[in-house]
């Protein structure tokens, strides 16, 4: 089977950071010391995928030059044990380090072709590495910037490799009457975050008992309100692809919340009221990849983030949980975007498009038009989770008849950004931080206050009416 039909038939999701999750088919090996390789505490460019491995479960793949896997609270030992495949016949290396990707070198494990991605070999390597527990980061280094590695796990020498503190399952008890039950149980591997369902409850039955703002007028029935916008900073960091990892990302253009930056909470968030959206009820932090214009940084001169439902019956909306993060889009797709293509950069205004940049990527705007994207996240969510290790799998899309079912139940507010730039363009095009125009995506890390956000799902979602900024009709 080719690479690319393997993808396709394993991959249930794709995260901003190019993370696929995909169904495990076996249960994988227990072995005192074994870490396998998707259960990272962060990563950049991993996808994971089914294993044909003898040893089941998942492997990481689809790793070329400069990505990384980071493994936290994990004893070395003197030995590392790397289960390996691949089908690229430049090869390269896996260097591991301490703390960061390009902390201190352990060792690096070489990397040959071993004749298909699920051909699997093991290789070892020595190591001189402190004592105690340690955060370890894999680093993948190759003389071509294809994919060249498949990873299913490594076994560190000496002591057993569990993180020391796994998240904690929730109860499983069910939620209000007025949300669907929900029918995932709570994952507890890496990058899983467990909502904690006392206080979501607490929330709900807030809003449950919210009366609805009485309709008056002849309001234009359309289930939505909005924050406005403005970029507040612009830093290369990523709270939830890369928490605690300052510098660690390319450069994003950072809305509302002025103090987000890679070490970024939930709490963090709700205890600064500085923001550059309005209304100021919203702590949220929102963020997109900076947009160059002949090396020159473009940033937005506004977004609007729109909350919606696209759902024929919008009623059973509920609002976002404190804390819920999700990702659009996907930063390592870097393909050609011609005119026609789906998710495209757009002219909004009068004349339009009226030509294409050079490498046919970009539109080319009339003069009393500019640059505009639209950005559109998930309706319905698990009900159970905050965060997935792709930061879209606890999300998804409502099924064939228009309602949030099966894994995902929980009807949610569909959020979008419409991002407006301040220029026309010219056949030199563009640039995004991530790459090619096709790499465009977004990130939501929401910090409501629940009150103001319960009201306005109440009176303009689960209404279908349309309301301005600050919840009005």
């Amino acid at each position: 089977m080719t690479r690319v039909v393997l993808g396709a038939a394993v991959a249930l999701a794709v995260g901003g950071s190019g993370v696929y999750i995909a169904t495990a088919n076996a249960a994988e090996t227990v072995v005192p010391g074994r870490l396998q390789a998707e259960a990272f505490s962060a990563q950049s460019g991993a996808q994971t995928e089914n294993t044909g491995d003898q040893d089941g479960g998942k492997n990481v793949g689809w790793l070329a030059n400069g990505d990384w896997l980071r493994y936290d609270n994990v004893t070395v030992g003197s030995t590392v044990t790397a289960r390996i495949a691949s089908d690229n016949s430049a090869g390269g290396s896996i260097e591991l380090r301490l703390g960061s990707p390009t902390g201190t070198l352990l060792t690096a494990i070489p990397v040959t072709r071993t004749g298909g991605w699920q051909t699997w070999v093991t290789k070892s390597a020595t190591v001189k590495a402190p004592t105690g527990r340690q955060n370890l980061v894999a680093v993948m280094k190759s003389a071509q910037k294809s994919d060249f590695v498949n990873v299913n796990w490594f076994t560190l020498g000496g002591t057993a490799t569990t993180p020391a503190t796994p998240p904690a399952t929730a109860p499983t008890t069910a939620p209000p009457a007025t949300t669907p039950p929900a029918t995932t149980p709570p994952a507890t591997t890496a990058g899983w975050v467990v909502m904690d369902q006392a206080k979501w409850k607490a929330q709900l039955a807030e809003f449950n008992a919210m009366k609805p703002k009485a309709i008056t007028g002849n309001p234009v029935r359309v289930a939505e309100f909005n924050a406005s916008c403005k970029v507040s900073h612009a830093r290369a960091d990523d709270p939830i692809v890369l928490p605690g990892l300052p510098g660690g990302s390319h450069m994003h253009s950072f809305l509302g919340n002025n103090a987000t930056d890679a070490f970024t909470t939930t709490d963090t968030l709700l205890k600064n009221t500085g923001s550059s959206c309005k209304p100021d009820e919203d702590h949220s932090a929102y963020w997109i990849p900076s947009l160059y214009e002949n090396g020159q940084k473009v940033e937005p001169h506004g977004v609007t983030v729109y909350y919606g439902s696209r759902l024929p019956d919008p009623t059973k909306t509920v609002p976002l949980p404190q804390g819920f993060r999700m990702v659009v889009g996907d930063a390592k797709r870097q393909v050609a975007t011609p005119k026609g293509a789906n998710g495209q950069f757009w002219c909004a205004g009068a004349g339009g498009e009226i030509g294409r940049s050079t490498d046919g990527n970009w539109p080319v705007c009339a003069k009393t038009a500019e640059l505009t994207f639209h950005l559109t996240f998930p309706d319905c969510w698990d009900g159970i989770h905050l965060d997935s290790p792709d930061h879209k799998s606890h999300t998804g899309p409502a099924d064939s008849s228009g309602q949030c079912s099966g894994k995902f139940p929980v009807a949610i507010p569909s959020i979008a950004f419409v991002i407006g730039y301040p220029t026309s363009g010219s056949p030199a095009g563009f640039k995004l931080s991530s790459g090619m125009a096709s790499s465009m995506h977004g990130d939501v890390f929401a910090a409501w206050e629940d009150a103001p956000l319960g009201h306005r799902v109440k009176d303009c979602l689960v209404q279908k009416a349309k309301c301005d900024t600050f919840g009005n009709h």
